[in-house]
């Protein structure tokens, strides 16, 4: 690294000099050390090999605070005159939700009716399951999860297997969410920790498989939480109303997924891969004015400086084989992959 033409720009940057022998913090030339990559998987491999420099070659720098982090936001939303840039997912979640609880109601019955504030913390709700709900991985155990949530049966459902009336109560429950053609659902119980859903559509048998063995204590625990807030909402199917268009909804998933729906009417996205995309007004507003820019303080706990040298070491060493190993360890916790 140290042969790179970049790097060694960098250091004559920086006025410090660099080793055990040449290192002087007191030549610092600049008190903010910002790092500024694209939101891709390359500028996230830039970013790490320059903490690995800095940390390796220069840790006086992050343990006075002098490196951050920029975050340049990764959505622009433009509807109508006003534009808003958010700075990741989670942050366009939430104005899409926003935006789409506005003037919407969620009918129950003709006497119950949300609205507003009401709505907006039943949707914060069903965010919140649907983030414990995804824990489960597969989509028709979610689905299963979810409606045994609903159902009131979720803190059965270790013990399922034995449990035949809870079993009737989320195949009768699966039964009402779908569609006249696709009914029928039925359980079973096999090899001591596996219950299978299954039901006949056009002649083809369609099986859901579910390990009770992998199920998370902590999981069935939390989303037992879900059961009272949700009882009375989904009990029937309650109705989503925007202005003239209605939908049938059968859950916390199907809730989000239409509020969101109507949160995305009306604007343009923009999507930001890399800081090259935007134009100089936009790289000052979103990055660099000082006044607005959002920047992380690069810190390092003494308690596990060790930690951080080994996942250094791991990563960006020249052994392969750790490096494999936790690649293959952590490979189902991605969530931003690029291809």
């Amino acid at each position: 690294m140290l042969s790179s033409q970049e790097i060694g720009t960098l250091i004559t940057a920086l006025g410090t000099g660099i080793g055990n022998d040449d290192f002087d913090i007191e030549k610092l030339r600049y008190h903010k050390i910002i790092i500024m990559t694209d939101a891709d998987v390359d500028g996230a491999h830039i970013r790490t090999l320059l903490l690995t420099f800095f940390f390796r070659k220069m840790p006086e720098l992050i343990e006075k605070g002098h490196i951050f982090i920029a975050e340049p936001p990764l959505y622009k939303v433009a509807k109508g005159k006003s534009e808003v840039y958010i700075k990741d997912d989670k942050g366009l979640e939430g104005y899409l939700l926003d935006a789409g609880v506005q003037d919407t109601f969620l009918k129950i019955t003709d006497d119950y009716v949300l609205s507003g504030r009401d709505l907006s913390e039943t949707v914060m709700d069903a965010s919140n399951c649907i983030r414990l709900l995804d824990k489960a991985g597969d989509h028709h155990i979610k689905l299963i999860l979810e409606q045994a949530t609903l159902t009131g049966v979720i803190h059965k459902i270790k013990n399922l297997g034995d449990d035949i009336d809870s079993q009737k109560i989320l195949c009768k429950r699966l039964d009402k969410i779908s569609k006249e053609y696709e009914r029928g659902w039925d359980s079973k119980f096999e090899d001591g920790n596996k219950l299978i859903f299954f039901r006949t559509v056009r002649g083809v048998e369609e099986t859901v498989e579910v390990d009770l063995m992998k199920i998370q204590s902590s999981l069935v625990e939390e989303l037992g939480h879900f059961s009272s807030k949700f009882k009375d909402i989904f009990t029937e199917m309650p109705v989503l109303i925007k202005k003239e268009a209605t939908v049938e909804l059968d859950g916390p998933t199907s809730l989000i997924n239409e509020i969101m729906k109507m949160g995305e009417k009306g604007i343009s996205l923009q999507r930001y891969k890399g800081l090259g995309e935007m134009n100089a007004d936009q790289l000052w507003e979103t990055t660099l004015d000082p006044g607005a820019r959002t920047l992380l303080r690069v810190k390092v706990d003494r308690d596990r400086a060790t930690e951080a040298d080994d996942l250094f070491t791991c990563l960006m060493g020249e052994v392969v084989e750790p490096r494999k190993n936790f690649i293959q360890e952590h490979a189902l916790s991605v969530k931003n992959l690029d291809f």
